[in-house]
């Protein structure tokens, strides 16, 4: 949509284009403090926790200019559920961030109780960080049809959770020595899992902007009937 007023079509463009290079800057995050784990990278997790206040500089700057638009436009309707939910989305990446930054922390924790077995964390890793670009891609170009599924797969991370859970109990339960490490994973997959709500965030925040439905407390078969406009 353009308006009559061309600097506020920059300036929402600028949020924007803020908003996905926080986004860039999360899921380089995650790839970073999984990799850093995985490897028993402690220089990579440091840099992980590092860059963390860059994550944080840019949220800052988003809030910013956010206040700004909203004072000096007074946006309405369509504009209006764009910048109420570039809001969430900012808090959620913003969040993330820092649930990658616990994972490097848990992977400098680890060093010193290295972990013989790190389970399905490769996998929960690679399914997370699939989970969230899929969410900045729906974001970035308002595809509904990507955030639905995004939000359909998050059951599948659950899953992932749970299963790595159990798991490390039974490490636990076989060897005392193994305690430490366990917890430490089971901890890092619960920053995964919670990392992968956030990501179903953004993308219950696209549908909310580009069909104004707020889909966030209902089930994913009740979303995809409101978005078609059925009964439910």
């Amino acid at each position: 949509m353009q308006h009559t007023i061309k600097r506020f079509d920059e300036e929402l463009n600028q949020l924007k284009e803020l908003i996905l290079s926080m986004g860039g800057l999360v899921e380089r995050a995650i790839g970073h403090a999984v990799k850093s784990m995985l490897e028993q990278d402690e220089a990579l997790a440091h840099k992980t926790i590092k860059r963390d206040r860059a994550i944080n500089a840019l949220e800052v700057q988003s809030d910013e200019l956010t206040r700004d638009i909203l004072v000096r436009r007074q946006p309405a309707a369509g504009d209006l559920r764009f910048i109420m939910g570039t809001i969430k989305v900012v808090t959620d990446l913003e969040r993330m961030g820092d649930l990658a930054a616990g994972i490097a922390e848990g992977t400098l924790r680890s060093l010193e109780h290295s972990p013989k077995n790190f389970s399905n964390l490769d996998i929960m890793g690679e399914k997370v960080q699939k989970q969230v670009n899929r969410a900045l891609d729906a974001l970035s170009h308002g595809d509904i049809d990507l955030a639905m599924t995004v939000i359909e797969k998050d059951a599948g991370i659950d899953v992932l959770y749970k299963r790595m859970y159990r798991e490390m109990l039974t490490y636990m339960m076989e060897d005392p020595r193994d305690i430490t490490a366990s917890i430490i994973l089971s901890n890092v997959a619960k920053n995964l899992e919670r990392i992968s709500d956030h990501a179903t965030n953004i993308s219950e925040m696209v549908v909310y902007m580009e069909r104004g439905h707020d889909i966030r407390h209902v089930d994913h078969e009740a979303a995809a009937k409101i978005l078609a406009g059925e009964d439910w």
